[in-house]
């Protein structure tokens, strides 16, 4: 599950993406093999560490595991 990071709490993508011209169709975020398409990622990718993404709407993006 993708999740756009804030100071406050993680916000869920949906809520986001809808009104973002970057989004696809579902109005969600163009991840694709485990990249974000429409963001550049933050730090480098750790084995301990989830990779951060900056969406071009400035919005911090990670992907959870469930």
């Amino acid at each position: 599950m993708l999740v756009m990071l804030t100071n406050q709490q993680p916000l869920a993508s949906s809520v986001v993406c809808q009104g973002c011209l970057m989004a696809n169709q579902q109005g969600q975020p163009r991840w694709q093999e485990g990249k974000l398409l429409c963001g550049r990622p933050l730090q480098p990718a750790a084995a301990e560490v989830a990779v951060q993404y900056e969406c071009q709407m400035g919005f911090r993006v990670t992907e959870i595991k469930q």
